[in-house]
């Protein structure tokens, strides 16, 4: 029966039940969708999906294919038409260009109709293709990085959704890419790119060619997207492991597409022209034509921006913004300390590997020769690039994280953000060494220096091997411009910035490091802080050794003394110098009168 024009109800529709995701956590599928669509093209979007991914498609004629009909109520007023129930409500005769399964086939099957499995869903959804058309398909990954950092074991969830397996125990689903594939090419299609999608299943901020992670293992771009990606979407969380450390040394393994949350995969018919050309045109990528990557910039809610491979390397794109935006930064937000491009990123990707990978290497190999070299020619390029001893542009603020050294060559990797004012050499040198510093010691990385020193200590030796000798004075500055720069980035007020210095100022080696709430970096934390209980118990004991050792010393000197007194010589010589004493204090009587006398003299 049909309640509205646009809502259809076949039945097995669950009247009370909710699959909306959270808005803006799936932005780089929103822009692969609006590249992938052509203007006009019949889409079935099957799944909720985040509302970003509408507006990307608001130049195309869709329709929602649900099984909830509160989704489907919020989503009338926005495309040509909704199925509500699951795909038995499908036309048989219904064809489409594209399908777009983003949220993955699990909330598509209706517990109100009868059961039909992962791969009669997928065969439902392969046959409302048009001969040339595409699958835009997400599977997610049961051995995926977020399971593997996860604080509790993924079979023992008790919420409404989960009364499914959903694990590598459930055989009617795939349990990797290779599987994937088998049973695509079961129903016909073929499998031309796939991307991962990172930090969870829920949230994408990343999506990466699966093809490019790996071979690329020590592409600094994949390597930065990776760590800001797993670091901003476990935040707050309590997990095992960090995962932005896990993603990155999988990376380096070739294993990040194997330990994706998820993946994305864009399949055609077999035997169709593009799937045809995909596959024979040789020595072409599986990518060619689409971006290798799709970063979602400054978290949740900002803008995506392309990574295309075309003849001279990598290069960034921002594509067209759709209709709706990110939120606008606060109006009482810092505008002072820094401001984004908005024509950036733009140009080519710098090749090399990220300065913090490096000196991080550098530091668990205790390879001073090479950090020196390497920090003292990144020091020097600052100086380079200085106009009076002040910086301006992206390279003021990119900090080890985001700057690309190839040889002896430095570059910035996202030129998204610009400082206000030119900031002081020194500062935006300090700056960085101090983030570098706060990372290995709240890390828990060991290095080649000693152990007791903080934050702004190690910030001032980095100083010194990159041949900067500055002070802790300069240090307060970085940190003030640091937390500066975060309460504009974060859209904080006056009094959060306040309280992001004094919390800045506060971070010592035995803090667990910000982001994710690890385990494992909270136990590395714990045994620093006992270690440092140790050294202060030791020193404490040393000084109480050293004060019973002074009381010692003085309580023979007493007995000396107090044997001295008694004894005949001592006595004797007190009697020899009672005469000069008394000759001494006359003296000074009498001097003491004849000084009375001057003055009353000279007062008459």
């Amino acid at each position: 029966m049909t309640t509205e024009t646009a809502v259809t109800l076949p039945g097995g529709e669950m009247l009370t039940w909710s699959d909306r995701p959270e808005e803006n956590g799936d932005r780089p599928l929103a822009a692969l969708a609006a590249r992938l669509v052509p203007a006009g093209a019949r889409v079935l979007l099957a799944g909720a999906h985040d509302p970003v991914v509408l507006d990307a498609l608001t130049h195309a004629h869709v329709t929602c294919l649900l099984r909830g009909y509160p989704d489907a109520a919020a989503v009338t007023d926005r495309v040509d038409r909704v199925v509500v129930g699951g795909p038995a409500g499908l036309p048989a005769d219904a064809e489409y260009d594209v399908v777009i399964a983003g949220a993955g086939l699990d909330t598509i099957e209706s517990v109100e109709g009868p059961r039909r499995g992962w791969d009669e869903i997928l065969a439902r959804l392969a046959a409302a293709l048009r001969p040339d058309g595409e699958l835009l398909l997400r599977v997610s990954n049961p051995l995926g990085l977020h399971r593997l950092v996860a604080a509790e074991s993924w079979y023992a969830g008790r919420a409404d959704a989960e009364w499914t397996v959903g694990g590598v125990l459930d055989t009617g689903r795939p349990a990797n890419l290779d599987q994937v594939r088998v049973r695509l090419a079961d129903t016909g299609m073929h499998a031309v790119t796939c991307y991962a999608a990172y930090p969870r299943p829920d949230l994408t901020t990343a999506l990466l060619a699966t093809d490019q992670l790996v071979w690329r293992t020590t592409n600094a771009l994949l390597d930065a997207v990776l760590h800001d990606a797993c670091s901003g979407g476990f935040a707050g969380r309590f997990v095992l492991a960090d995962p932005a450390r896990l993603a990155v040394d999988a990376l380096h393994a070739g294993r990040a597409a194997d330990l994706a949350p998820s993946w994305l995969v864009l399949a055609r018919r077999t035997g169709s022209p593009a799937a045809s050309a995909s596959v024979e045109a040789p020595g072409e990528p599986a990518t060619a034509g689409l971006p290798v990557a799709l970063v979602q910039l400054g978290g949740v809610g900002g803008a995506v921006a392309e990574v295309i491979d075309g003849p001279s390397g990598w290069h960034w794109h921002r594509p067209e913004p759709t209709a709706r935006t990110g939120p606008t930064p606060a109006p009482y937000a810092s505008r002072e300390a820094a401001h984004r491009d908005p024509a950036a990123p733009d140009g080519p990707v710098p090749d090399g590997r990220l300065l913090r990978s490096l000196l991080l290497d550098g530091c668990l190999r205790r390879d001073t020769p090479r950090l020196r070299h390497l920090l003292r020619g990144y020091a020097d390029w600052l100086a380079g690039q200085a106009e009076d001893g002040r910086l301006t542009g992206a390279v003021a603020l990119a900090g080890a994280e985001h700057l690309v050294v190839a040889g002896d060559r430095f570059a910035v990797l996202d030129p998204t953000w610009r400082p206000r004012v030119p900031l002081p050499v020194d500062v935006v040198l300090a700056r960085t060494l101090w983030r570098f510093s706060a990372d290995l010691l709240t890390g828990g990385y060991a290095h080649p220096w000693t152990d007791t020193l903080d934050v702004a200590g190690l910030t001032v030796v980095l100083g010194g091997v990159a041949g900067r000798d500055f002070d802790r004075a300069v240090v307060d500055a970085a940190v003030e411009t640091e937390a500066a720069v975060s309460a504009t980035v974060r859209g904080l007020d006056t009094d959060g910035r306040v309280g992001l210095t004094a919390e800045l100022r506060a971070v010592t080696p035995s803090d667990p490091p910000p982001g994710p709430r690890s385990y494992q970096q909270l136990r590395e934390a714990w045994r620093r802080q006992g270690e440092e209980n140790t050294r202060l118990a030791a020193a404490l004991k040393w000084t109480e050794e050293l004060l019973t050792s002074r009381e010692r010393t003085l309580r023979r000197a007493e007995a000396t003394i107090n044997l001295l007194n008694g004894s005949l010589s001592y006595r004797f010589g007190r009697l020899a110098i009672a005469p000069a004493r008394l000759a001494r204090r006359g003296a000074r009587a009498a001097k003491r009168r004849a000084q009375a006398i001057t003055n009353r003299e000279d007062q008459t």
